[in-house]
């Protein structure tokens, strides 16, 4: 093997993360009611199999030859029934590697020319949506709660090759989870993390 051959499999190439499996993308929609900015939030319906019930923002899995945006955008007129027209994205906020080999690709989107309460949504991904004022979040930060992660290693693990055996000193990690109560709803975990970073970002000095 040369070295030209290493170069045409590494030259043109984009980095990864290692250990992702699936990748996701969402939209943070923003309403305007009353000449009042919203984010809308999905509840999802209690007939799915991962994570019935909860909130979350509309989106998916990307699929294969989809850009991040394409399928947050697909995800979003599949779950809300609009069309594509209804929607547009203003930019990216932050994307979230999760210790659950996924990442999460969220953008900020604005929906126009529909009134929320005339929204025909996808009955079997969506149980109701909702609508939070830009100004709760701006007023009240979320309650802040951390995780901390470490490994489970099982007896067969090959201890005796590595430094240390099995008095190693494994790194720890520490996970955030946040918190807001709005009215009857609770908006938390990965949803209220990508809300907050929303939030934050358009709060700071530019």
């Amino acid at each position: 093997m040369d070295i030209n051959y290493i170069q045409k499999k590494i030259s043109n190439r984009k980095g990864k993360p290692l250990g992702i499996e699936k990748d996701f993308s969402v939209i943070l929609p923003l309403v305007k009611i009353k000449e009042e900015l919203h984010i809308l939030y999905e509840v999802r319906s209690k007939n799915l199999d991962t994570q019935p019930g909860e909130i979350s923002f509309p989106g998916g899995m990307v699929e294969n030859g989809e850009t991040y945006k394409d399928a947050a955008i697909r995800e979003t007129i599949e779950e809300l029934n609009i069309g594509k027209e209804n929607i547009t994205i203003i930019g990216e906020l932050d994307y979230i590697m999760t210790p659950f080999n996924i990442s999460i690709y969220p953008f900020v989107g604005l929906l126009k020319d529909l009134k929320t309460d005339s929204i025909d949504f996808n009955y079997d991904e969506v149980e109701e949506i909702f609508t939070v004022p830009l100004s709760f979040f701006i007023e009240n930060e979320p309650f802040e709660y951390y995780m901390y992660i470490e490994p489970q290693v099982d007896d067969d693990f090959p201890y005796h090759l590595i430094q240390n055996g099995k008095d190693y000193n494994w790194r720890k990690g520490k996970y955030p989870v946040y918190f807001y109560k709005y009215e009857d709803y609770i908006i938390w975990g990965i949803t209220a993390r990508i809300t907050k970073n929303f939030i934050d970002l358009i709060k700071s000095k530019i």
